[in-house]
């Protein structure tokens, strides 16, 4: 069973798109069964007394535009044990790297491939564009689709 664990900084946008993104990658090739995904925070913005929000409505929409469903997610945040859980920790942009390593004790090249940005599976050294910020939830998408298809090529899936 492989083992990801997508990060950005509120788990209401990037990462629950790359958590579903990917879930349907794996389902139409077969593969759910080798698989385990999910996605996580590193703040407790989008969290609040225990309970995360959910998928912010625009990101859900570009997600139903391609099909995919992300019904029942919630903002979850990062744990130091998630490092040890996930054969990948994949963050979107430098600042989530910088958070996932403070939060786990852990620096990124520790392990080959344990925390990379998902744009560098695709040979890009950029971050994926935050839509709350950006509005533009489509290059996002389009971002997201392209690590993930690298992550898998990666992999040899």
């Amino acid at each position: 069973m492989i083992k990801i664990l997508f990060v950005c900084h509120g788990n209401i946008c990037r990462s629950p798109m790359a958590e579903f993104i990917l879930k349907d990658m794996v389902a139409k090739r077969g593969l759910v069964d080798q698989f385990e995904i999910a996605s996580a925070a590193t703040s407790t913005e989008e969290i609040w007394n225990g309970v995360g929000n959910p998928v912010y409505p625009p990101a859900r929409d570009e997600l139903a535009r391609h099909g995919i469903r992300c019904d029942g997610k919630r903002a979850v945040q990062l744990k130091k044990s998630d490092y040890d859980y996930y054969d990948y920790l994949i963050g979107m942009d430098t600042m989530n790297i910088r958070n996932m390593e403070r939060m786990t004790g852990h620096k990124r090249g520790e392990h080959p491939d344990k925390i990379l940005l998902l744009l560098e599976y695709a040979g890009r050294t950029d971050s994926i564009s935050d839509p709350w910020y950006s509005g533009n939830f489509e290059v996002t998408y389009r971002d997201v689709v392209e690590g993930c298809e690298a992550l898998l090529r990666h992999m040899g899936c």
